[in-house]
């Protein structure tokens, strides 16, 4: 009896929709054969938990549907951790590439919103970063420009991260405080 009941508490885990997913791009193909063409469906699907975590995948089945639930399959098992600065922007500016595209990206102060365009939109929306400035250089494909984006976000590392690889602590990697501003006193006299 214990055993069914962990199967369904995990069956439930899994079904729960924690996972959130953006369709980016569909793409009908056809093949010709004998009889005439036969049409077919390819789907991009970017799928996040808006709390640091995304994944894409590409799935390509007879029925738009199909295709969709393949590629949403195929993004869950392929999803990567990002660890985000205040849980709303990047940790630090980067750049990502895949073929020839390229893709820049940079941290933003609050209120900016995200500036970017297309699959990279969607991309930084289902990770939950608030505020991100990127731009997309050389290829406008969907599919490079999603995995450029990746690449871009798995080199991205956070403090806590860089200090425990050298060995130091988090306060000696970032740039001291010293008296941020001038008294304003002072600027009277």
């Amino acid at each position: 009896m214990a055993r069914d009941d962990n199967r369904r508490d995990r069956r439930d885990r899994d079904e729960a929709p924690e996972f959130q997913d953006r369709l980016v791009a569909i793409n009908r193909v056809s093949k010709t054969v004998k009889g005439g063409k036969r049409f077919g469906f390819a789907a991009l699907v970017v799928v996040g938990d808006q709390k640091g975590r995304v994944g894409f995948g590409k799935g390509k089945a007879r029925e738009v549907p199909e295709a969709i639930r393949k590629a949403t399959e195929q993004a869950k098992r392929q999803m990567i951790r990002v660890p985000l600065r205040e849980g709303r922007t990047l940790h630090h500016n980067m750049n990502g590439r895949h073929g020839a595209g390229k893709v820049v990206m940079r941290t933003a102060p609050a209120g900016t919103g995200i500036i970017a365009g297309g699959p990279m939109r969607a991309v930084f929306e289902m990770l939950g970063i608030a505020d991100v400035v990127a731009k997309s250089i050389g290829s406008q494909n969907p599919y490079n420009m999603i995995r450029a984006t990746m690449d871009g976000l798995t080199k991205q590392s956070s403090p806590r991260q860089v200090a425990s690889r050298r060995g130091k602590k988090v306060a000696d990697i970032l740039p001291k405080q010293a008296d941020a501003a001038p008294e304003p006193a002072a600027a009277e006299a």
